[in-house]
């Protein structure tokens, strides 16, 4: 045998360095969803993704259109064909972790929660379950107050419901709210001092909307429900709705939240104004409406064929650049304790109400059986309950299936 010298050892490793060099990069393709609104924005954040990972792998990241409020029935329908990162509401964390459809993230996890405020944030809390973080907080807006027009209303003018429909319609406008979804009727019975939350041990939601409070009736609310929608100024819209009728000119006044902000800021233009929820008159009383509050997560799929990469990207999507960028171009307010604290953030209209409205708010935790039910009593109240049905029968009625195992 040839002695190897010195020489040829170099020569060897050198040859060892070039092939090394020369592999190719990891092929990665990965696809998120966000809501219509987000496309634009996410995909601005996806190509410096993959421009600050270039020398890491070959990143392909494919961008789809998913509603966030159908996002789990949608999902869980077929996990594995579905993205691999995508934002959702909080309220829908805890189904999906029942289901094992969901990853919790590993790598970041103590920087997301730092980030956030801490392991006992509001924030944080609404992301963990069973001690695990299954969701990055990318929004701390997913909640609801009034948008106003000031050029019909001054400030006096909407600490009040009453108020409001009666300068409408002396305008011949028009006030908006959602009474299809029991996510805004929540407001009226909230307010009242009623309860409405789902209990984890017994896997059931507790509602008393048909019994007495603080000397108030379920049906003194129902009656109350009526009083507004009879009033000649009152629209219950939904989303799309609101946003043809504030673009129009026919709604001044009504309830939505950050993801419209931009819309009605260009509707309402110099008049542009926010402000906490109102009061409303029920059993000859003025009570403060409440509001549910809320986060949007960011999580990944527990089926993902690149799930240290799938948590790369969903952290970076939920970044403190990232959620000041969101902020930016569409009003909703971050998670990201630094990108919320900043000057530009506070000052904003919207963000001021949501944290004014914060006072009366309660964080969703609600069960599935709600939002039916809730939803077919909403949309008879805002009909006038045409057939004239018994009150207290249509609230017990209602109770009964929200409360349904």
């Amino acid at each position: 045998m040839k002695k190897i010298t010195t020489s040829m050892l170099c020569f060897i490793l050198s040859l060892f360095l070039v092939s090394c060099s020369s592999q190719k990069k990891e092929q990665i393709s990965l696809t998120v969803w966000s809501s219509e609104s987000n496309q634009e924005i996410l995909k601005t954040m996806t190509e410096a993704f993959c421009e600050h990972y270039k020398e890491e792998a070959d990143l392909q990241i494919n961008i789809g259109e998913q509603s966030e409020d159908d996002f789990k029935n949608n999902y869980l329908e077929n996990v594995e064909d579905s993205a691999d990162v995508f934002s959702f509401p909080d309220d829908q964390l805890y189904d999906l972790v029942k289901a094992d459809s969901l990853a919790p993230y590993t790598i970041e996890k103590d920087t997301i929660i730092e980030n956030c405020g801490g392991k006992d944030s509001t924030a944080i809390q609404c992301a963990m379950q069973n001690g695990e973080l299954y969701g990055s907080p990318m929004t701390a807006s997913n909640g609801y107050f009034l948008f106003y027009d000031s050029r019909y209303f001054t400030e006096d003018d909407v600490k009040t419901l009453d108020r409001i429909l009666e300068v409408a319609e002396q305008k011949g406008k028009k006030f908006a709210m959602d009474w299809s979804s029991g996510w805004y009727l929540y407001s009226f019975f909230g307010g009242a001092g009623f309860d409405l939350y789902f209990d984890d041990e017994k896997e059931v939601n507790i509602c008393n909307w048909n019994q007495k409070v603080n000397g108030i009736k379920g049906m003194d609310v129902a009656e109350a429900l009526l009083q507004i929608s009879s009033h000649e100024s009152f629209s219950s819209k939904n989303n799309d709705e609101f946003v043809e009728g504030v673009e129009s000119g026919e709604v001044i006044a009504g309830v939505s939240g950050t993801w419209n902000v931009e819309i009605v800021k260009k509707a309402f233009g110099d008049g542009y104004a926010a402000a906490k929820l109102p009061t409303y008159t029920v059993a000859g009383k003025q009570m403060q409406m409440a509001s549910f509050s809320g986060y949007k997560l960011v999580g990944i799929n527990a089926t993902s064929e690149h799930p240290d990469w799938a948590e790369k990207l969903a952290v970076w999507i939920t970044n403190e650049e990232n959620q000041t960028l969101r902020f930016e171009e569409t009003g909703e307010g971050p998670a990201n304790i630094n990108a919320a604290n900043s000057e530009k953030v506070k000052e904003a209209p919207a963000i001021r109400a949501l944290t004014e409205q914060s006072r009366y708010s309660v964080v969703q935790n609600v069960g599935e059986n709600f939002w039916d039910a809730s939803t077919a009593f909403g949309m008879m109240m805002a009909s006038g309950n045409r057939d004239g049905l018994n009150l207290q029968e249509i609230l017990d009625q209602m109770v009964e299936k929200i409360t349904a195992p």
